[in-house]
């Protein structure tokens, strides 16, 4: 199967990249920077019209979209059409053209705040956050724009762990903090966690099987002191490992402080920081479907931080 992958020379579609080429399939990539050594199409998915798409997804079997905004971004103020062009119009012209040309199976890497937002609707995810409406109204446009004969399943993905060649992880500011003697602390609650490889296998599968449905992954669910004791054993943190609770409290107080000065600058962030406290200290958990080496993947993640 030729399957154009959309931000293939990023973390996750690096590794979209080398599945795909494992299962004997043929990948093209998409990526707005060229990369040594990586034969690919240059071009920015938030400006191509569908037409370009179409021109582009011309004798392609398959599509996978690892782009678009994050939830880290902090945009100007207001947030909500910046989330949308990145993550909900490129979508939307993609699946047309690909519709048009009779690409048959779709793959979006999406965010487990989708899954969150079905599984605690207590939450208000979609009411507080305008980066979880851009994921919404992202796999809702993208299945109206691909018809019933496209199938486009959404891979609905927590926090997660590996490295790519030229890639510095999401984790890399911790790294000193988390392999140093300074004191571990951690809210209550947790979350779901996987890894790059599990992400990269279950998309090749989803195409493989032509899915077209909403497909939480994980790995495990940890506790966040779970998580930064397993960080810091992969940082090489000598002695036992002890994570002291930070308290709610003083956790509100510095998110709306961040929040406030995004204010005062003109910013908006993908999740409203007055809302984040309750969402850290709850239990954001996904039922593990993948088995991934999550410790191998937490010593890539610190040695790729510290390179």
């Amino acid at each position: 199967m030729r399957v154009l992958v959309v931000g293939g020379t990023g973390f996750l579609g690096h590794h979209v990249v080398a599945r795909l080429r494992e299962r004997g399939h043929r990948p093209s990539l998409l990526a707005r920077s060229p990369r040594p050594g990586t034969d690919l199409v240059l071009g920015d998915a938030q400006r191509l019209t569908e037409d370009e798409w179409a021109e582009l997804l011309t004798g392609h079997q398959g599509v996978v979209f690892a782009a678009g905004a994050d939830d880290r971004t902090v945009p100007r103020r207001p947030a909500e059409p910046y989330f949308h062009q990145a993550n909900v119009e490129p979508v939307r012209r993609m699946l047309a053209a690909a519709r048009r040309v009779g690409v048959e199976h779709a793959v979006l890497h999406g965010s487990y705040f989708t899954a969150l937002h079905r599984l605690r609707p207590e939450l208000c995810l979609a009411e507080h956050h305008p980066y979880v409406r851009s994921r919404l109204a992202q796999a809702a446009e993208a299945r109206l724009a691909a018809g019933p004969e496209l199938p486009v399943a959404v891979l609905e993905i927590p926090f997660v762990f590996g490295s790519a060649p030229g890639r510095r992880p999401l984790w890399a500011p911790a790294a000193p903090w988390l392999g140093s003697r300074l004191p571990l602390l951690a809210p209550p609650g947790g979350t779901a966690v996987v890894t790059a490889r599990s992400v990269a296998e279950l998309t090749v599968a989803a195409l493989e099987q032509g899915l077209g449905t909403d497909l939480p992954v994980a790995d495990a669910n940890l506790t966040w002191d779970q998580l930064l004791t397993a960080f810091a054993t992969a940082a090489g943190r000598s002695g036992p490992v002890r994570v002291h609770r930070l308290a709610p409290g003083l956790l509100g107080a510095a998110l709306r402080a961040a929040g406030l000065t995004h204010r005062l600058r003109g910013l908006e962030g993908g999740l409203d920081p007055r809302q984040l406290a309750p969402l850290l200290c709850s239990r954001l958990f996904l039922e593990p479907g993948s088995h991934g080496d999550l410790p191998a993947a937490l010593r890539e993640t610190v040695a790729a931080s510290r390179r």
